[in-house]
C-alpha cells in the first residue's frame, strides 16, 4: 500500500484499545493533524505526547476531522458513537468519512449509512483482520464497504495501518467478507483442537504439531491457496483448474480417511475430519473421489497408502 507523503486531511480516531491504539500510533506518522477521543485518560495520554490533539467526545471530533476511524466494542457503541447526543452527526460536516472498524452487524451498518447519507456523511464498513500484531506492525488487512468515492478518501490514511485494503463492495460488504473470513478463522480453530486432540491420543508433542503448521501454513498460505476462482460454481471436466483442485481433493481425501483410520483405532471422535471427507471434493467443486465413499467406516488400505 503506497503512502502519500503530502496529505493535511485531518483524521480522528475514537476508541484507543486493544487495536484502536496501535491503528491510531500508526497513523502519528501521517502528516497532518491526529485527533484522538477515548473515555480513559490514561488511553489518550501517549497519544497528547507524541502530538496528537485530545478531545472529549466524538462530537468533538467530527468538528475537527474529516476522516474518523471508529473501534469500540460492539453495535450499541457505535450507534452512541455516531447518533448519540454528542456523537459524530452533531458536528459532521457534508463530506465528512466515518470508518467503523468495529465488527457488527452489516444491518447495523447499512442502517447507520442511511442515516449519515441524511446529513450529507459517508459512513463505510471497515472491518479490519490481523489482530493486535497486525495493527502493531502496519500490516492489518482492512475490508471496506462503501461508494468508490468514500474508498478513494480512506484508501491513503488506511495504508498507514495496512498493507492491504480491499474494497469488499457497497456499505455492508465489509461486514459480510470480515464474517467470512472469521467463519473460516474459528472453524479453523475448532479444528485445530481436534487435530490436537488426534496428535495428544497418539503420544505426540502437541506443542511440536503447532510449529509445524504454522511453519507450513506460512509457506503454503494454509486455507486461502485454495480461494482463487471467482466463484464457487461446479467445475467442468476440461476447466483448467479441474485438474489442480481433483488433485487436491484426492490427497486430501487420502489423508482425511488415514486421520479417521487412526481416530478410530485411538477412540478419538473426529466429527470435523469425518465431514470434511463427505464434502471436500463438493467443496472444491469437483466433486467426491473414491476415497469419500470410506465416510462412516475408515479404513486404511494399500490403495491408501
Amino acid at each position: 500500500m503506497g503512502r502519500s507523503d503530502g496529505s493535511t486531511t485531518i483524521v480522528g480516531c475514537i476508541g484507543l484499545g486493544a487495536m484502536g491504539a496501535p491503528m491510531a500510533t500508526q497513523l502519528l506518522d501521517r502528516p497532518g493533524p491526529l485527533v484522538v477521543c477515548d473515555a480513559r485518560p490514561e488511553a489518550v495520554a501517549p497519544f497528547v505526547d507524541a502530538g496528537a490533539i485530545s478531545v472529549p467526545t466524538p462530537g468533538d471530533v467530527a468538528a475537527r476531522a474529516s476522516v474518523i476511524s471508529v473501534t469500540v466494542l460492539d453495535d450499541a457503541q457505535v450507534r452512541d458513537v455516531v447518533t448519540g447526543p454528542d456523537g459524530l452527526l452533531s458536528t459532521a460536516r457534508p463530506g465528512t468519512v466515518i470508518a467503523v472498524h468495529s465488527t457488527i452487524s452489516d444491518t447495523t451498518a447499512v442502517d447507520l449509512a442511511r442515516i449519515c447519507a441524511d446529513a450529507g456523511v459517508e459512513l463505510v464498513d471497515a472491518p479490519v483482520s490481523g489482530g493486535a500484531p497486525g495493527a502493531q506492525q502496519g500490516r492489518l488487512a482492512v475490508m471496506v464497504g462503501g461508494s468508490d468515492d468514500a474508498f478513494t478518501v480512506v484508501w491513503e490514511p488506511f495504508g498507514y495501518f495496512a498493507d492491504l485494503v480491499v474494497h469488499a463492495g457497497p456499505v455492508g460488504a465489509g461486514t459480510r467478507m470480515k464474517l467470512a473470513r472469521n467463519l473460516l478463522h474459528f472453524v479453523s480453530f475448532t479444528a485445530a483442537a481436534e487435530a490436537q486432540r488426534l496428535a495428544e491420543a497418539s503420544g505426540l508433542d502437541i506443542r511440536a504439531l503447532g510449529k509445524v503448521v504454522r511453519h507450513t501454513d506460512a509457506i503454503t498460505g494454509g486455507a486461502g491457496a485454495i480461494m482463487l476462482r471467482d466463484t464457487t460454481a461446479v467445475i467442468v471436466d476440461g476447466d483448467p483448474w479441474f485438474p489442480i483442485l481433483s488433485h487436491v481433493r484426492t490427497l486430501g481425501e487420502k489423508d482425511l480417511a488415514l486421520a479417521l483410520d487412526l481416530g478410530a483405532r485411538l477412540d478419538v471422535d473426529l466429527p470435523l475430519a469425518l465431514r470434511a471427507l463427505a464434502d471436500l471434493g463438493n467443496g472444491l467443486g469437483v466433486g467426491p473421489g473414491e476415497a469419500s465413499s470410506t465416510v462412516g467406516n475408515p479404513t486404511c488400505s494399500k490403495e491408501n497408502a
